[in-house]
């Protein structure tokens, strides 16, 4: 007998990164809805936010952000965790759908930004 558990497996790298992004989809009556907002964290397969907007388990949202030298992103996403937070806001899970190596390319941007920004910060980093 095989015992069945709620446990999330999460498989990709994570950062705990505040990215600015806009999250835009469809409400129930089909008109477009667009909110700007920031992720929590990202990973190499999705990303985790705040949004005031109902959305539920499996719709199809589009997320727009920038690397960090300014170029534009846009990519599919699909819902895949909807958890209540404060303020009547609900934590959103996304995985990327498509296209993912865009995703991927930002993801490695920020890394290489984040590090490179934190060795210049440390002055033990730097060679003498």
């Amino acid at each position: 007998m095989s015992i069945q558990t709620n446990e999330e497996k999460r498989f990709a790298l994570r950062m705990s990164l505040r990215l600015p992004i806009v999250i835009s989809g469809r409400a129930d009556d089909s008109s477009a809805w667009s909110e700007p907002t920031e992720t929590d964290d990202i990973s190499t397969s999705g990303a985790l936010f705040h949004l005031n907007q109902k959305v539920n388990r499996g719709e199809q949202l589009f997320l727009r952000t920038h690397r960090p030298d300014g170029a534009p992103i846009e990519v599919t996403t699909r819902v895949v965790r909807v958890a209540p937070a404060i303020y009547g806001t609900a934590r959103i899970g996304v995985q990327i759908l498509d296209p993912v190596d865009h995703w991927l390319r930002l993801f490695v941007s920020w890394v290489a930004d984040e590090q490179t920004t934190s060795s210049e910060s440390d002055p033990s980093s730097s060679v003498q």
